[in-house]
């Protein structure tokens, strides 16, 4: 039987209630991973749609995006630099801040990560709110690279996040996406 792989992807996603505090509908991710198929299938559908882009590089979202976008950036032949949490890089960083819904965080990356003009590929797990996804992209913006697309398996559109992302100009591509009956997350912040 043959499935819209978008769908199979979305099906395989696991959804953990009350995680990890109760009204929350965790999207859980790592059956997809665990599964040869559905991660062969996930990945392929990255790839498709990257293959043809010119793009020079992958960044990856501090911690799910470093899986999907390693796996992604070596299957176009292309590097790799991760987007990381404030204090993990041991080089000289640069760092973006950004909102949360208790207090503030920042993502950051090497200075030497890209090269100016370098057209990149953003990508992570999950867009909820956008906060991550935005500020990584500013980020890669002020060390001079042109963020060509931001990406996610999985899109919240109902926190507005992929919306945010959009309105700044910035395309966006999810495999899928859940909408919210109650307050949701899934495996990142943004």
């Amino acid at each position: 039987m043959q499935t819209d792989p978008a769908q199979y992807i979305r099906d395989t996603i696991r959804t953990v209630p009350d995680w990890p505090k109760p009204g929350v509908q965790f999207r859980d991710i790592t059956p997809v991973l665990q599964d040869p198929r559905s991660f062969r299938v996930l990945i392929d559908l990255f790839v498709y749609r990257y293959m043809r882009q010119r793009l020079d590089l992958v960044a990856g979202i501090d911690a799910r995006g470093f899986i999907v976008g390693a796996v992604l950036a070596y299957e176009l032949n292309l590097g790799f630099v991760p987007v990381r949490k404030q204090g993990k890089l041991p080089y000289r960083t640069v760092a973006e801040p950004y909102a949360l819904e208790y207090g503030n965080a920042a993502v950051e990356m090497h200075t030497d990560s890209v090269r100016p003009g370098q057209r990149v590929l953003l990508i992570d797990d999950l867009i909820a709110t956008g906060g991550t996804m935005m500020a990584a992209t500013r980020l890669l913006q002020r060390l001079g690279a042109n963020v060509a697309e931001a990406a996610a398996i999985i899109d919240l559109p109902d926190l507005g996040g992929s919306k945010a992302v959009r309105d700044s100009g910035l395309p966006v591509y999810t495999v899928c996406a859940f909408d919210t009956g109650a307050e949701e997350a899934g495996g990142s912040a943004g």
